[in-house]
């Protein structure tokens, strides 16, 4: 296809060239200077409507964005370092993407609230960003669980890859596609120690997906058009607009640019990379099909590097990795797609490394063998063990609705965990989709997926397993705040609820599904739990 001879179509990837934007790496938030808080503890970040190119050949689009950026600047962090955020609802009164009235606390409440939760994080619950935690702009309305304007980050925990995002209740779908996602990058001791790729060489990628319209404007479906076709009652009529089952675009976005270049130097390069997307889940490889060094997941350092071949990541996952350009000079190396799901020549490309900087000085980054110490969380040591059913229903509209537990957002909390304890998690994927699950203030560790008979499941609540179980693959072996729930199968997990009490939630991370009722209240409990597990003796 011949670019220059046909006009671009921002609705049509088809008209779109490829690897023409560089990337760009997000900029960097500064501290402000406040009396209340230490010196350079302190950040204010403005959430605003802005204009933003996502690619040359676009015309500008209307975005929300922190400071009116896509992404978001970065707020780096330093471990046991406290970090103070005060983001700022700016915002107009009327959103610009289409509102659902029939979700959960939307028909009654403004129609622009938002709330900022630091994904990963162990924090208060005052500042984890619940979505009943919302606000509107100058905070003149707030929501029930609002408790302050200024998020309190204690960092009390190991570096690693963290993100912000908006969280509230009923309109995160359309805040993110709005704009509304930034790294929060928490360093510790470790990094410099293991001598990694830094300054210029290590660039976070937030990897998402968008359809545009013709004007350039972001498209949002506001109907129930394919591929999700749902059986409509006769009794009710379906809202208008209404909550999809997902929002899957045609395009590919790194840091706020379609299909984007970057050209490097011969040398090794530090990535850290999140799925940011609602829906779309990728299975990144290299096209010249050399290995990736991981050195981290979502919760920090591995404890030893891994060489991986390719790395699935569902929505909010991210890995850290090194790439080592030292062969490739004057090479192009794309960044593949290799998921399934919603595959198509546009979407099966994410961006290109082009080698064809000169070597600035030597590399002295490494790839170290050993990372981290190994923490590990023993199952004999668990004090509680949850059966959590992912179900599905019709809702009152007909509309098809994913389910944590059998239960909606609003029934009591049924998940409350005792601090200081050890608790296993079975997921129990009834639905025909994968999940990923995503729970609020612990990292975890996955320990096995069991396939089992979903219809004997369904019928009488018997879990009869069909086959052995399975390890986790090589690139989720370490900390994790979001899993892949999958089909068929049992998904376990271990957690240690530590240092915080109070109310906090887990849910799908298909933004569409936690949006629509996928999504549930944890309380984290002072109640003593049992000195020594009941099943301990076992072992």
């Amino acid at each position: 296809m011949n670019f220059s001879e046909q006009p671009v179509n921002p609705a049509d990837p088809n008209t779109i060239p490829k690897f023409i934007d560089k990337l760009v790496k997000p900029p960097t938030a500064r501290p402000r200077a406040n009396k209340n808080y230490p010196a350079n503890s302190y950040y204010e970040i403005q959430m605003l409507k802005s204009k933003h190119r996502f690619h040359k050949n676009f015309p500008f689009t209307e975005v929300w964005g922190y400071d009116g950026t896509v992404p978001g600047p970065t707020i780096e962090a330093k471990k046991d370092y406290t970090t103070y955020v005060k983001y700022l609802n700016r915002l107009p009164e009327k959103h610009f993407l289409p509102i659902d009235y029939s979700l959960h606390g939307v028909n009654n409440s403004a129609e622009v609230r938002t709330v900022v939760h630091l994904h990963g994080a162990n924090v208060a619950s005052a500042s984890d960003g619940h979505p009943e935690a919302w606000y509107t702009k100058n905070y003149a309305a707030t929501g029930p669980a609002f408790k302050q304007e200024v998020h309190e980050y204690t960092n009390h925990q190991p570096g690693t890859t963290l993100w912000y995002h908006d969280h509230a209740m009923g309109l995160t779908r359309l805040n993110v596609v709005a704009g509304l996602a930034g790294f929060y990058l928490l360093r510790d001791s470790s990094e410099e120690r293991l001598q990694l790729p830094k300054g210029n060489y290590e660039i976070p990628l937030l990897i998402q997906d968008k359809s545009f319209n013709e004007d350039g404007s972001i498209f949002y479906p506001t109907e129930l058009d394919p591929p999700f076709p749902l059986p409509v009652p006769d009794q009710l009529p379906l809202p208008n607009p209404t909550v999809t089952l997902g929002y899957v675009g045609n395009t590919i976005l790194v840091n706020g640019k379609v299909w984007p270049i970057l050209n490097v130097e011969p040398r090794k390069y530090r990535f850290r990379i999140l799925n940011g997307s609602n829906r779309r889940s990728y299975n990144l490889r290299l096209s010249n099909d050399e290995k990736i060094s991981q050195i981290g997941t979502d919760g920090g350092f591995l404890a030893a590097t891994v060489s991986i071949d390719s790395v699935e990541l569902t929505p909010a996952e991210r890995v850290d990795v090194i790439i080592d350009f030292s062969d490739f000079a004057n090479e192009e190396i794309i960044l593949m797609n290799d998921d399934e799901e919603f595959a198509d020549e546009h979407t099966n490309v994410i961006m290109k490394f082009t080698v064809n900087l000169p070597l600035k000085g030597e590399d002295t980054s490494q790839i170290p063998t050993l990372l981290e110490p190994a923490m590990e969380l023993h199952e004999h040591h668990a004090h509680t063990v949850r059966d959590l059913p992912l179900t599905s229903t019709l809702d009152r509209y007909g509309r098809l609705m994913l389910l944590l537990g059998d239960k909606m957002y609003h029934d009591p909390a049924t998940e409350k965990p005792s601090l200081d304890s050890i608790e296993v998690w079975n997921l129990i994927n009834t639905t025909p989709v994968h999940h990923p699950i995503h729970v609020h203030l612990v990292q975890f560790k996955i320990l096995e997926r069991r396939p089992f008979n979903v219809d004997l499941y369904v019928a009488e609540g018997k879990l009869q397993f069909t086959g052995p179980p399975e390890e986790p693959h090589d690139y989720e072996r370490g900390w994790k705040d979001t899993v892949k729930a999958d089909i068929g199968k049992v998904t376990k997990i271990i957690m240690h609820w530590k240092e915080h009490t109070g109310d906090y939630i887990w849910h799908c991370h298909f933004l569409e599904h936690e949006d629509h009722d996928m999504m549930r209240p944890i309380r984290v409990i002072k109640d003593a739990h049992p000195v020594t597990p009941p099943h301990s003796n076992e072992h």
